[in-house]
């Protein structure tokens, strides 16, 4: 979250926080700060299960609550920049645990953690030995929380809990171009990514765009580099791919020649992160793999003339 004058009272924050806000928070998962995508996704959401889009819903109005109390900037509030993190722990929460009465709890309680571990995040990044760099914390607060609650609640995992829609037969390959969208928020479905890709569209041609290079090539790669039929068709090869894509070649440059090449090489990074996190551990990294390559190529893209950071 970028640096922004503190808000002079509770009230402003909270006043910030409007329906439009709140979709912000989710359509921030994506870099965007637009109400129509965000219930797009939540459309997604709810294709998965509707009990997924609820705590989804839940958890990005805690964290964005725990935020105003925080007294994060309103700025911050009303662009949804403290929901995102709390969104995807509510669907991370219910793709462990499904609908059970202890899924809310957790929600609860992983929602109004994201606050003060992105307030970590901001400090640990704004250390003199990365503070030149300007590096976003993005989803490493919820990738954190995340893997707490999953750990904690490991007698409580149930199986399936997310409803996997295969919409129909089609080939593996071409259906993953989809699902990797939608398992960014941890929904296995075409529908469900067809929802979100139409959102992000709506939002900016070129982040749509972006979205789809990196799904394809995240796709490729993974096939190239031997990930089975099921893990490229469920998208859980590529998601990651679909956020460092947009990352780097529109949200954290600007938009150029340049910086979709860089995209690019970004996405099969990703992909070849993904796959030794895939074979290290069965443990959710959730989106580890763009966090990490984002992180360093914003280090090394800062040295290229080229990229140039908005």
């Amino acid at each position: 979250m970028n640096a922004s004058k503190t808000s002079p009272d509770l009230s402003a924050d909270l006043r910030a926080m409007t329906w439009r806000s709140l979709c912000h928070g989710v359509s921030q998962i994506f870099f965007q700060a637009n109400p129509w995508t965000g219930l797009l996704i939540l459309a997604a959401f709810a294709v998965g299960d509707l009990r997924m889009a609820i705590l989804a819903a839940v958890g990005t109005i805690l964290s964005t609550l725990a935020g105003c109390l925080m007294r994060v900037p309103t700025e911050g509030v009303a662009l949804g920049m403290q929901g995102f993190n709390g969104c995807l722990v509510g669907a991370a929460v219910y793709a462990a645990l499904g609908g059970q009465a202890w899924s809310y709890v957790l929600t609860v309680v992983g929602a109004l953690l994201c606050a003060p571990v992105t307030v970590f995040f901001g400090w640990l990044l704004a250390l003199p030995a990365l503070k030149g760099f300007n590096l976003p914390s993005t989803t490493a607060p919820f990738c954190t929380v995340a893997s707490i609650l999953y750990a904690v609640s490991w007698d409580l995992h149930v199986a399936g809990s997310t409803k996997h829609v295969t919409d129909g037969a089609g080939d593996a390959l071409a259906r993953s171009f989809l699902s990797n969208v939608s398992e960014v928020v941890l929904v296995n479905s075409a529908l469900g990514g067809l929802l979100i890709l139409i959102g992000l569209f709506i939002a900016s041609w070129r982040v749509g765009l972006a979205a789809v290079m990196g799904s394809a090539i995240g796709s490729l790669c993974a096939l190239a580099l031997g990930e089975t039929t099921t893990t490229i068709e469920e998208g859980l090869a590529g998601y990651s791919g679909v956020l460092t894509a947009i990352a780097l070649a529109v949200v954290f440059h600007h938009s150029s020649i340049a910086s979709w090449c860089y995209a690019a090489v970004g996405t099969v990074i990703t992909a070849v992160v993904t796959l030794l996190m895939n074979d290290a551990t069965s443990f959710p990294h959730y989106t580890w793999p763009y966090i990490l390559t984002t992180w360093v190529l914003l280090v090394v893209g800062a040295r290229i003339p080229a990229l140039r950071r908005t």
